[in-house]
């Protein structure tokens, strides 16, 4: 239960934390309601999981973490930069709210999932999750603790992502074009500066590691996890 209940408030903070997951979901919540804004936390949920399997199942890809940094995050910055660039240039057009609402959701479930694949913070999180649960006490965590920490997150997850799509459903729902307009663009700047803060902590990483675990507690852990076995 301890292991539980800490996943699951781990799961809030973790996703409650503004990035790039809240801001495509206040993009598309603003014009398509509740179905766009909760199908992009459901596809971060896929991402999130993809990145957890792999960590429970013992493959020792994420145990690299520092030869996938790179791909990952550059992948991640271009995809940054593109939504960007969408978004600005959408805000410029003239909205029709609640239309083709099949096809937003879809779009938007790609996008979730994308952002949540291409996001080393997830790579960091679930590479340290051995750590993790130790800081909980758990000296050997067995496959069933793993299964309960990452049943918790999921949880949390999942309920923030209902919550989260509801609220910026009723938020919008009544919101003139103008604010709209001003949303896409205040998303589109929040893009961009996170696409430039991802290339800069990979250029601090590859230029200063032990700066950049300083900075990062999620690294400090990978490194207690590395220095123990």
């Amino acid at each position: 239960m301890t292991i539980l209940f800490s996943a699951f408030l781990l799961g809030l903070v973790f996703n409650a934390a503004p990035g790039a997951i809240f801001a495509e979901t206040v993009r598309r919540g603003a014009t398509g309601g509740f179905r766009p804004a909760f199908a992009v936390q459901l596809g971060s949920l896929v991402g999130d999981a993809t990145w957890a399997l792999l960590g429970l199942l013992g493959v020792g890809l994420l145990l690299q973490v520092e030869a996938l940094q790179w791909p990952v995050g550059l992948s991640g910055a271009a995809y940054l930069l593109w939504l960007s660039w969408d978004s600005w240039k959408a805000s410029s057009l003239a909205f029709r709210v609640h239309e083709n609402e099949d096809q937003q959701a879809r779009s938007a479930l790609r996008s979730g999932v994308l952002l949540s694949l291409t996001n080393p913070q997830n790579l960091a999180y679930w590479a340290a999750l051995g750590s993790a649960l130790s800081a909980l006490g758990v000296a050997n965590p067995t496959t069933t603790d793993f299964l309960t920490f990452f049943f918790g997150f999921m949880l949390a997850s999942v309920a923030w992502a209902v919550f989260c799509a509801a609220a910026i459903d009723a938020l919008f729902r009544k919101a003139g074009l103008i604010w709209i307009h001003l949303t896409y663009r205040l998303c589109a700047l929040m893009f961009l500066a996170l696409a430039i803060n991802t290339v800069r902590d990979l250029m601090v990483t590859a230029e200063d590691p032990g700066a950049a675990a300083k900075k990062d507690g999620y690294a400090r852990s990978i490194h207690a996890s590395k220095t123990s076995r």
